[in-house]
């Protein structure tokens, strides 16, 4: 599942895209398509998502048995197209049992693409994907859909981790493999040697011809040390006269970094970025010949929240819920403030309506403010932070934020 997005112009006239439009719209990516993708390149291009999302998992239906792995970009992109299975599994049958693709498909693109492959009735695929479709609970759907798959390859490391045991629920048991490489529109930084390790123990061998690399010591808990250096927020870069001598926190090179340590990583590239401040913290977890190996690391408060979250998450499994995304917000409008917690929750069994018990949430909001740090349950008995509150959005919540901002062109980040 792979998604373009509409460039804006900067003042001088310069067209300006994301990382990925970049390569998806480039000549290699348009030639290698056929070799690696069910998703022809026009439903790749086509810059309504929706139309792109429809035609993409028609022609992955249609081509089910040749299929070997499931991929995005981000997890997050493959738990929306799951839900998006699940709002429009109906119409993609009746595409395949007629042969005809629905009228709403209006981008000549898609339309042509997947005409190609949509040649005629297929009513014997289209009861067997139905069938699929009819069972009480959609646990393993993917591998049921798709029996020869062998792997699902997206970002599954640091806030994404939040969709791994979704993506083991779909999933049934399918490895779940992170891209085997740690790049942004920063530099390449690594690959990844294992992909097959446990997704919550990834690590990345740093590539030290891609940039010349720096390393930021951050504490144990994810505070960074870098607050005490001589840093300039608006440019985010560092001043060039980074010294001890005035108390600041000396950032150490490739060579020299500790087993065990934390660091947010500094890239000074060929492109022009001098001692640029990624914003990733990273912690060391091992070594390849020489190349240091490191493990995204949460800051803290992100990570206390994923574990929290995790803990409640348990709570409601046996009751047969899934948690399928959440956000976080810091309400100040009252005093004192609270966290509110927004969850979109479904049911493992298909036909099931959700009934939420106010009790059950309840629980879950004890679970969560019990799993949370010293800080947070000091700040709440001294009354300087209100109860935390848990709201739950109907199912497509999350999915009809994203598309209003993205159709007011922002850009997507990271939640």
């Amino acid at each position: 599942f792979f998604f373009v997005k509409k460039g804006s112009e900067t003042p001088s006239g310069l067209t300006v895209r994301t990382l990925s439009s970049c390569y998806f719209m480039s000549d290699n990516f348009k030639k290698s398509v056929p070799k690696i993708c069910t998703s022809p390149i026009e439903t790749i291009l086509c810059l309504d998502h929706k139309q792109s999302m429809y035609c993409q998992l028609l022609t992955g239906l249609l081509q089910r048995d040749h299929v070997v792995s499931i991929s995005s970009i981000f997890g997050s992109v493959l738990a929306r197209s799951i839900k998006f299975l699940q709002d429009h599994w109906n119409e993609l049958c009746s595409n395949i049992r007629t042969g005809c693709l629905s009228d709403w498909i209006t981008d000549p693109g898609c339309r042509n693409a997947v005409s190609s492959i949509l040649t005629r009735p297929n009513p014997e695929l289209a009861d067997t994907i139905e069938h699929i479709y009819g069972n009480e609970s959609w646990e393993g759907i993917i591998k049921k859909l798709w029996p020869k798959e062998k792997y699902i390859n997206s970002v599954i490391t640091g806030t994404m981790s939040q969709y791994i045991s979704l993506l083991d629920f779909y999933g049934g048991g399918i490895p779940l493999v992170s891209p085997s490489c740690y790049g942004s529109s920063e530099s390449t930084f690594g690959i990844n040697l294992n992909p097959l390790s446990n997704p919550y123990g990834i690590s990345y061998t740093f590539l030290p011809n891609m940039a010349y690399f720096e390393f930021l010591p951050v504490d144990k808990d994810g505070e960074e040390k870098a607050q005490e250096s001589d840093f300039d927020g608006v440019s985010s870069q560092w001043s060039s006269e980074m010294t001890n001598a005035n108390g600041n926190v000396e950032p150490v090179d490739f060579a020299n970094v500790k087993l065990g340590q934390f660091y947010e990583v500094v890239v000074t590239t060929f492109t022009g970025l001098y001692r640029y401040r990624v914003g990733d913290v990273l912690k060391l977890t091992g070594f390849h010949n020489n190349s240091p190996q490191f493990q995204f690391v949460e800051r803290r408060n992100t990570a206390d929240l994923l574990k929290a979250i995790g803990n409640a998450k348990r709570h409601l499994e046996p009751l047969g819920f899934v948690l399928m995304t959440f956000s976080s917000y810091a309400e100040s409008s009252s005093i004192p403030g609270r966290y509110v917690l927004f969850w979109e929750l479904k049911f493992k069994e298909r036909n099931r309506c959700l009934k939420l018990d106010a009790k059950i949430m309840e629980q879950c909001c004890s679970i969560v403010e019990e799993s949370l740090d010293f800080t947070y349950k000091s700040l709440r008995e001294a009354n300087k932070i209100a109860a935390l509150e848990l709201r739950v959005v109907k199912h497509g919540t999350f999915d009809a934020f994203m598309d209003f901002y993205v159709s007011k062109r922002a850009e997507l980040r990271k939640l």
